[in-house]
């Protein structure tokens, strides 16, 4: 019998992050050939993971210029996809959570009459501005898609609501799997500033900030709440990797740059990111993926942003939504930071994401919807 051609197709720092775990674990099946095509969205963030998880991307579009729009995204990921499909002639395309690379990933293979697995599937916040252009690329994906590979219940519980229960799985996130190969105890940092923080004496914070939502006003003031949390806490060194994007780092620069125990460095490759974050003491972000991540660490997360399509680490307590007003971060902050009892409740709640056996799950799943193997059981907490 030939082998299954499935073909992960990814594009940024956090989905290489998700997908290379399954990318290795589909290699490790002697029924299937595991591929993959990137489309560089990001290309230096996106390298720097496929260095640390070893990874060869079959197919690379190169898709990324200076200043590049969604529109100029979208449409160098589809006429891309043809080149790749092509040559590669997958079974299955699999894509990830909610990008551009994501949506054009899946309707390239619509046009191509190829299966879908959507990894990470069925998150939602029903507000299709919120974040941009995630919620709509996600919601689009849905409807491309054959396979549904839902993180936790309530995704299923999502997708169940938009008439969509045949092909779902629950299967926790990959995201934990990848931990398991990124986080060590003796990891030495190859920026230096990581090496020498007091870890133990201080309370190290770590920031990131960079969703397109929050450009503007909203980024104005969660700057001047990290510089007011940073002048008000003498105990706290704020560790700040900056996003690439030209109006991220102006915005840094105007607000940040200079402010006593405030880092900005370079944005970090992805084992240097999971092993800070296993050190320090809290996560300020607004992020998707450090949601999940940092509470399977037992490191608290205040989410900078106004709503969340992660509201299970809410409602387990391992992530508050802080939202974009000044007054608001820096009374949680502080809260978290003066409050041992407060920050023990967080640091302790239990993970909803996962049990690092995610991407066996997607396998198995996908080897049993090729009628190779049996149903796979599903991810409970």
């Amino acid at each position: 019998m030939d082998k299954l051609r499935i073909m992960s197709v990814f594009g940024t720092r956090p989905e290489a992050i998700k997908m290379c775990p399954l990318v290795k674990e589909l290699s490790s099946r002697p029924e299937v050939e595991s591929l993959c095509c990137v489309t560089a969205q990001h290309r230096q963030m996106l390298d720097s993971v496929l260095e640390v998880f070893s990874v060869r991307p079959d197919w690379d579009l190169d898709i990324m210029t200076p200043r590049q729009t969604l529109s100029a995204i979208t449409s160098r990921c589809l006429t891309g996809m043809d080149g790749a499909i092509d040559a590669l002639k997958p079974d299955m395309i699999l894509v990830h959570g909610d990008t551009s690379t994501t949506f054009a990933g899946a309707l390239s293979a619509f046009y191509h009459q190829i299966p879908v697995g959507h990894v990470e599937a069925g998150l939602r916040t029903y507000d299709k501005y919120s974040p941009y252009p995630e919620e709509m690329n996600r919601r689009l994906v849905t409807s491309l898609a054959d396979l549904y590979f839902c993180p936790t219940e309530n995704n299923r519980a999502n997708l169940a609501r938009e008439g969509v229960e045949k092909g779902v799985f629950v299967t926790g996130n990959t995201v934990i799997d990848a931990l398991k190969t990124t986080v060590r105890k003796d990891y030495h940092f190859t920026t230096e500033l990581l090496n020498t923080l007091p870890y133990q004496e201080k309370k190290v914070l770590l920031v990131t900030c960079h969703r397109r939502e929050n450009y503007g006003e909203p980024m104005r003031k969660i700057m001047l709440a990290l510089r007011q949390i940073a002048l008000e806490n003498e105990d706290v060194e704020l560790v700040y990797p900056v996003h690439l994007s030209p109006v991220v780092r102006q915005a840094v620069d105007t607000y940040l740059r200079g402010t006593p125990r405030v880092h900005l460095i370079d944005p970090l490759p992805a084992d240097e990111m999971h092993n800070l974050m296993d050190r320090c003491y809290l996560v300020l972000t607004d992020s998707g993926g450090l949601q999940e991540e940092a509470p399977a660490l037992g490191r608290p997360v205040l989410v900078l942003r106004r709503e969340t399509e992660r509201p299970e680490a809410v409602a387990a307590g391992t992530v508050k939504l802080a939202g974009v007003e000044q007054e608001t971060i820096v009374s949680m902050a502080r809260a978290l930071i003066r409050d041992p009892e407060a920050y023990r409740q967080m640091a302790h709640a239990v993970n909803p994401y996962g049990d690092g056996q995610a991407c066996r799950r997607i396998a198995d799943a996908i080897l049993w919807h090729f009628g190779r193997g049996s149903r796979p059981e599903e991810y409970r907490p």
